[in-house]
């Protein structure tokens, strides 16, 4: 008879340990299937908690973008109080957090609609029932962001804040109208200040810089149909303007040399 092999192993318990590494060879079948939906589950949530992970650093690192840009016009305001301060920088800080959870949630359900089995005018319509809804929520929305600041702050810092969150294009735009058309009439001057304050308001609830400006833009299409109503040519006093912004640059320029 041949000769009876030993193990290398003396210890039973090394053998056993090494089981796992081929259960196909030891395991019952129903075991195997087990173990493999347990093993596609646990992979399923590393891969979940990985996205929620990226997820949060990615919302960590957005916040803070928002919150340095807030402060570039909540800190000229001079808040002495520091529990003031730090309220204020809430407030305004959740509302645009808000703004772009609105804007990325009506995103994904336009996108949803736009994949689905339907004709035009049914994902016309939906779109514009979503779009609708959104608005709903932002003016809500405004209204209360408004009456905190102003629970905070007095109405000349409310609209410094307003001005801050829409690049103060109102007082840009509304300037270089006034300088454009000097003969303007104070009437004509208050019904453009009147738009460009209702653009503003508009405005602040838009989630990007070029969704701000598009806001304006339609207003300032409407302030330069009223002017053309009024008898103004826009396009003859626009030009004339910039000449005269050409040559304001150019005196200076002598100025300065001399």
């Amino acid at each position: 008879m041949p000769a009876k092999q030993n193990s290398c192993y003396r210890n039973s318990s090394v053998q056993a340990a090494l089981l796992p590494l081929y259960p196909h060879r030891f395991l019952p079948q129903q075991t195997l299937f087990y173990l493999r939906i347990f093993l596609a589950t646990l992979t399923l949530l590393v891969s979940t908690v990985s996205l929620f992970a990226q997820d949060a650093d990615q919302d960590a690192a957005y916040k803070k973008v928002i919150h340095d840009r807030v402060a570039k016009f909540v800190d000229p305001l001079n808040i002495s109080d520091v529990a003031n301060y730090n309220s204020v920088m809430e407030i305004i800080s959740q509302r645009y957090y808000t703004i772009n959870t609105l804007s990325e949630k009506s995103k994904t359900v336009i996108a949803a609609i736009k994949s689905q089995n339907l004709s035009t005018e049914e994902k016309d319509a939906l779109i514009k029932k979503e779009d609708d809804a959104r608005m709903v929520s932002l003016k809500k929305g405004h209204d209360e962001f408004i009456t905190a600041l102003q629970k905070k702050l007095s109405g000349e810092q409310v609209d410094k804040i307003k001005d801050g969150m829409t690049y103060s294009v109102l007082h840009v735009t509304y300037d270089a109208y006034v300088d454009m058309i000097p003969r303007l009439t104070s009437e004509q001057k208050d019904k453009i200040y009147t738009w460009l304050v209702e653009a503003r308001e508009l405005a602040m609830d838009g989630e990007s810089s070029d969704k701000k400006h598009q806001i304006f833009g339609k207003y300032k299409g409407r302030i330069n149909n009223y002017l053309a109503a009024q008898g103004y040519n826009v396009r003859d006093e626009e030009h004339a303007w910039q000449q005269r912004i050409k040559d304001r640059k150019e005196m200076a320029k002598q100025t300065e040399t001399k």
